[in-house]
């Protein structure tokens, strides 16, 4: 039986509808009451899903920080991410949010002789609540013009009441006062066990509550041990000195001699945002502390997550795991392009790690163990 054009248009619109419903059923889900936050984590929780803190509205934090792949920006396709104004895009892939509150504020470990620590990929800010003021104000992500601005638009919010329940009556009468009272809500909401779970294999495995596979043991060993992959050099599987699960970080910076991205959209992008054009070159940790010493290098992240929030290294170069590890086991044996940045180079825990293909794998494999959720997931998919 054939179909009236008509027919099709129903059916097309009925299908855009559902999408539609669909998708704002499951985001309405995910910013629900959760009895286990705290009034202050819970605000922080609908501000962090809130469309309508950008300009022009349609972003919020969790458009670029999904809950579903770890915090992440869920559009792994591109390098980077976009921004709220159309054909704006930002210069670095996005950090997760997940155990950013572990980070400890940007400082100099003498003894070591490196610096640690700092939020964003190049430190520059020494809190959750100084990290969520960015964002807002950056013309590349949520674009606002001014304080003055937000604080319009939360005051719009139908729960902007919970602002004076948690901060005072008069919390929102002055912009500066009311964006920092937003940004200290998130921190608050991103320091909370729902964005921090540690729920992932390896942690069910360090608690005795699950097993790792042959390969993951492998893997494992690997991962260790400073004669083969010795990944944890820079990325630690104890736990931190107060008992918090490991972080797999240590929270320096390194340049790791990574290739420019050439396709990443900020090379395109006007005079105005990038006046170097293909030239540009991320200074990373040097523009913080203008020390051209630093030339390059950027924060080691944590490995939490690190298998479902692609692609990968701060200009995302990588799209999988296993060319992230092939580039650490054979970059200075096989002819891999110039990298970005050539001073600082970390030539001394990679580069040359002769590796396998099937240690290489078995490292994958490892690194696979470390997302959250993994009971949840194993009852989905058993």
């Amino acid at each position: 039986m054939s179909h009236s054009p008509s027919n099709h248009l129903r059916l097309a619109i009925c299908l855009v509808v559902l999408s539609f419903l669909l998708c704002h059923c499951s985001l309405r889900n995910k910013v629900d009451e959760n009895p286990s936050l705290t009034q202050k984590e819970q605000l922080g929780k609908f501000l962090f899903f809130e469309e309508g803190l950008s300009t022009p509205e349609g972003q919020s934090c969790a458009t670029c920080h999904d809950p579903d792949v770890g915090f992440a920006d869920p559009l792994n396709e591109l390098p980077v991410s976009r921004g709220a104004v159309h054909g704006l895009y930002g210069n670095r892939n996005d950090m997760p949010v997940s155990y950013s509150m572990y980070v400890p504020p940007l400082h100099y470990d003498s003894a070591e002789q490196v610096w640690v620590g700092g939020l964003f990929w190049d430190g520059r800010a020494n809190s959750l609540t100084e990290q969520a003021m960015g964002p807002p104000l950056n013309p590349l992500e949520m674009a606002n013009p001014d304080t003055a601005a937000i604080a319009d638009k939360i005051r719009r919010l139908d729960y902007s009441d919970r602002f004076g329940e948690i901060y005072g009556e008069n919390a929102l009468n002055d912009p500066d006062s009311a964006f920092f009272y937003m940004a200290d809500a998130l921190a608050a909401y991103e320091r909370s066990a729902e964005v921090n779970p540690f729920s992932s294999k390896f942690d069910l495995w360090q608690r005795g509550e699950s097993a790792l596979t042959e390969q993951e043991q492998r893997g494992f060993m690997l991962f260790v041990v400073e004669s083969k992959g010795n990944c944890a050099a820079c990325h630690p599987h104890t736990p931190l000195e107060d008992g918090t699960p490991a972080m797999f970080t240590d929270f320096t910076y390194d340049n790791l001699g990574v290739p420019p991205n050439a396709e990443s959209p900020f090379y395109l992008l006007s005079s105005d945002h990038n006046p170097e054009g293909f030239n540009y070159r991320d200074p990373g940790l040097a523009e913080t502390l203008s020390d051209l010493a630093e030339l390059g290098k950027f924060r080691v992240p944590t490995l939490r997550n690190v298998a479902i929030t692609p692609p990968y290294l701060h200009n995302g170069i990588f799209k999988t795991l296993y060319q992230v590890v092939a580039f650490y086991n054979t970059r200075d044996v096989a002819p891999w392009p110039e990298p970005e940045t050539s001073a600082n180079i970390n030539v001394d825990e990679m580069g040359n790690l002769g590796l396998t293909n099937q240690e290489v794998e078995d490292i994958v494999a490892f690194l696979k163990t470390l997302s959250d959720g993994w009971h949840h997931q194993e009852i989905i998919n058993p």
